[in-house]
């Protein structure tokens, strides 16, 4: 089965937590602090792997955890970091962000890597907090809080060449008379309903990729019938070859067709109006077949005049030689990145954003007797503090005492004993002291 889209979810391993410990040993009086930090969380990385040719795994997985680093240890240990999580996928896959729609990276060559789920820092244990005014403090942080987001991954067939078309105009059958690959073949619409891949060999150690790509119809870029599903594997290609009945089967005008599917194109992607691209004028074996290429040249020589159309039969094998020679020419010509930009200097690239400068901003509001401070870098301070020693609490107090917090309480009404509310923790406001307990 192919499977060329999945949603799921990412979540960086957390931070180890550090911990409160001193020293212990004979003939030491007065050991110092000796707390060790904790170990960072694991990352979550994607890499591609070109063994790799769907997103089959993430239909049975959806879920990917990292490991959390390990607590710290006393006699000034550090807790190990955990390893990351290396997550495999195909090349083409492009990885967007479920909630902002961002693209994220663009995963393309063999071994590219990007980090989606940044682990958390370990905590940092009670040896970092010594100070002379406090050379034992019993004072330590919880890890923090790996990162965590779900991910859309889309994968983009990587092919030289995309055979583009209506339903049934004979794309299938051109692939399996060019290349090894074996396309479900039959005579009925839609017999493609997965994109099939095919390498052909035009001597000379000449070679390219090429796709069978399911037929699209009218409004196919707004997503009729399966129309994204399909499109989006005509961006990666470098040259289209559009597939053309010529012999008007089931009553259509091989010009009409020509100008819907082009337009089709142009609306999922304006690039993919300059995509170079050949028509093949297919089942040239079927009688009015020659009639009315006549009148399509003509009609199209009108809107592109520099067209290449190649009249063929996939079936007599009519005229397929000569197409695959002058589209191992035009790749030649063309540069081996797709047309479209590729997001390449995402390789490797963290994409998780650096921490901005510290906000200072809070609000306080009332509800009855208590008043309720919301502040992003205090309630951060009491995630990662361990808020169950006095020291603590006096870092604590201190932060808010240097932000202004105490005085802007005092203003509003505050005073020894007034309930203060941070997150989910309650404070008395002790006036004089500016302590909170």
């Amino acid at each position: 089965m192919f499977v060329d889209k999945a949603k799921i979810y990412v979540k960086g391993g957390d931070g180890g937590d550090g911990i409160v410990s001193f020293r212990r040993e004979k003939y030491v009086p007065e050991g110092g602090p000796a707390g060790g930090d904790g170990g960072r969380g694991g990352s979550v990385i994607f890499r591609v792997d070109e063994g790799l040719r769907t997103l089959m795994d993430f239909r049975y997985q959806r879920h990917f955890k990292a490991q959390r680093g390990e607590k710290g240890r006393n006699k000034s240990q550090h807790g190990a970091g955990a390893e990351d999580m290396i997550v495999r996928i195909p090349p083409g896959t492009v990885i967007i962000d479920d909630e902002s729609q961002e693209v994220l990276a663009d995963m393309t060559r063999h071994g590219q890597q990007v980090v989606v789920a940044r682990g958390g820092r370990g905590g940092r244990g009670n040896i970092r907090f010594a100070t002379p005014s406090n050379p034992a403090p019993e004072l330590a942080e919880n890890g923090e809080e790996g990162e965590e987001r779900w991910i859309i991954l889309e994968l983009k067939v990587m092919a030289d060449v995309g055979l583009v078309g209506f339903p049934s105009v004979g794309k299938s059958t051109l692939l399996s008379v060019v290349s090894a690959a074996q396309p479900k073949i039959g005579a009925y619409h839609f017999t493609t309903i997965t994109p099939n891949l095919g390498v052909v060999s035009v001597g000379e150690g000449r070679s390219f990729v090429m796709a069978d790509l399911p037929g699209l119809i009218e409004g196919a870029h707004e997503g009729v019938g399966l129309g994204h599903e399909f499109l989006r594997h005509v961006e990666r290609t470098r040259v289209i070859i559009h597939v053309v009945d010529m012999a008007g089967s089931e009553g259509r005008d091989p010009f009409d067709d020509w100008v819907k599917i082009n337009d089709e194109l142009k609306q999922y992607n304006a690039e993919l109006e300059n995509r170079p691209q050949i028509v093949a004028a297919n089942k040239m074996d079927m009688p009015e077949a020659e009639e009315n290429l006549e009148v399509f040249r003509k009609k199209v020589a009108e809107l592109r005049p520099d067209l290449m159309i190649m009249p063929i039969s996939s079936l007599t094998r009519q005229g397929v030689k000569e197409l695959m020679y002058k589209t191992a020419d035009l790749l030649d010509q063309i540069p081996e990145a797709p047309a479209i930009e590729e997001v390449s200097a995402l390789e490797e690239r963290k994409i998780y954003k650096l921490d901005k400068e510290e906000d200072n901003s809070f609000t306080i509001t009332r509800d009855n007797e208590a008043y309720v401070v919301s502040c992003p870098r205090v309630e951060r301070m009491m995630k990662r503090m361990q808020l169950n020693s006095h020291d603590a609490i006096l870092k604590l107090a201190r932060t808010m005492r240097h932000m202004g917090i105490d005085d802007e309480l005092r203003k509003r009404g505050a005073t020894d004993g007034t309930i203060v509310r941070i997150g989910d923790f309650e404070f008395e406001f002790v006036e004089g002291s500016s302590y909170y307990y």
